[in-house]
């Protein structure tokens, strides 16, 4: 057992989230019991995952995406109420990490991605350095895709570029499509992210860089995991991940 604001400082000590500029506020998002036995970790502060969450007598959650974003709407009505009403009433607490959770280079989503790929990063890029590049054994667009297939459980949208060996990957999770640009000056051979647009089948074909879009919600499952397992194991919590199916 701990309480919620040693939670706070450990998880603040690792993921440092006062270095990046975000879209929204990092850290403690919805403040719930003071005492924190279990946490349960998943991708988005879904309604479904607050609910799984309640199931599993949860006392707090760790997502990446949490429920207050710049721009939005600040109205507690419909879907915001109803996540709200149900973490209020069951007194949970919400901790949220978006870039920070992304970035770590033990515990974030692309360095979890990249060690189950069997990747080691060997160089940083893109703005606030997301994204992660590593020197491999030349492969192929196909042996790629293969590989986050087998790990992601979904298909891959690829984009071949001039065919050549793969030796340089770079990536970097969810929607960084616009890192492609970036990864291409990084001198990769092939970009693999979450999401693809209009503009990146274009630069694939111009440039010769393969591109591969795995989906936002795949690529983002492995940062909560390792913070997960860290809090495990330093702090002696009961902690879960739970999957909230998303084809995105």
């Amino acid at each position: 057992m701990t309480d919620r604001a040693a939670l706070e400082r450990q998880l603040n000590q690792w993921l440092e989230p006062t270095r990046f500029k975000d879209y929204g506020p990092n850290g403690l998002q919805v403040e719930g019991r003071h005492e924190v036995r279990r946490l349960v970790c998943g991708v988005t502060a879904s309604l479904a995952l607050i609910d799984a969450a309640i199931e599993a007598q949860a006392d707090a959650i760790l997502v990446h995406h949490g429920l207050f974003w710049r721009g939005q709407d600040g109205r507690v009505t419909g879907w915001m109420k109803q996540r709200l009403a149900r973490l209020i009433t069951h007194d949970i607490n919400l901790f949220a990490y978006h870039l920070p959770l992304d970035a770590h280079p033990e515990l974030g989503n692309n360095a979890q991605l990249g060690r189950r790929l069997g990747w080691v990063a060997d160089g940083r890029f893109g703005e606030q350095d997301l994204g992660f590049t590593a020197t491999v054994e030349p492969t192929t667009l196909d042996a790629v895709s293969a590989q986050l297939r087998a790990l992601t459980g979904r298909d891959v949208t690829a984009v071949p570029g001039d065919g050549r060996p793969l030796r340089r990957v770079a990536w970097c999770s969810g929607g960084a499509q616009g890192y492609f640009e970036g990864a291409i000056a990084a001198g990769a051979d092939v970009f693999i992210t979450g999401e693809i647009s209009e503009p990146q089948a274009h630069y694939a074909r111009e440039t010769g860089v393969a591109f591969i879009a795995a989906g936002h919600h795949a690529t983002e499952r492995y940062g909560v995991q390792g913070v997960g397992e860290r809090v495990a194991a330093e702090l002696g919590l009961d902690v879960r991940f739970i999957d909230i199916d998303n084809p995105a």
